[in-house]
């Protein structure tokens, strides 16, 4: 897909569960929501290594990836993740995590390069919200995509 095609789309997000965490369903409401949205969205499944999404990520040119994550090793993983998504050569792309992630881990994650955490019970999960930070993760992203070149 062209940089010129991916400007006229709202955006594109990649959605995944890591490791052995099989609980799909907030993933699932994810996609949903966000395909009602207006965005175009890729649903890789549960059980995903950090290399399958980077994989992923490389061949739909995302502009987003969203990790939903219940087994408390998100910090592990978002390091994981950024490692093979800079290995791939698509570093700039916005990562996004959820599901069961303390607030006291927010600043590790940001520093793993994490770009949006969302905490349970924060108020930030109706469509309108979601839509909105994703716009702004898809932003981050294109900026960063556009200053490699």
């Amino acid at each position: 897909m062209s940089a010129t095609d991916r400007k006229n789309t709202r955006g594109r997000v990649l959605v995944a569960k890591v490791g052995l965490d099989g609980h799909d369903r907030g993933a699932k409401v994810l996609t949903r929501m966000l395909g009602d949205q207006g965005f175009e969205v890729f649903y890789l499944g549960v059980r995903s290594t950090p290399r399958q999404i980077a994989l992923k990520a490389f061949e739909e040119a995302v502009d987003a990836i969203a990790i939903s994550l219940l087994s408390g090793a998100h910090v592990e993983v978002a390091h994981a993740i950024r490692a093979e998504l800079q290995a791939a050569g698509i570093d700039h792309v916005a990562v996004s995590m959820g599901g069961l992630i303390p607030l006291g881990d927010a600043e590790a994650l940001h520093a793993a390069g994490v770009s949006r955490c969302f905490h349970p019970g924060r108020g930030d999960d109706s469509p309108t919200a979601v839509a909105g930070i994703f716009d702004e993760l898809v932003a981050q992203s294109r900026a960063g995509a556009e200053s490699k070149s």
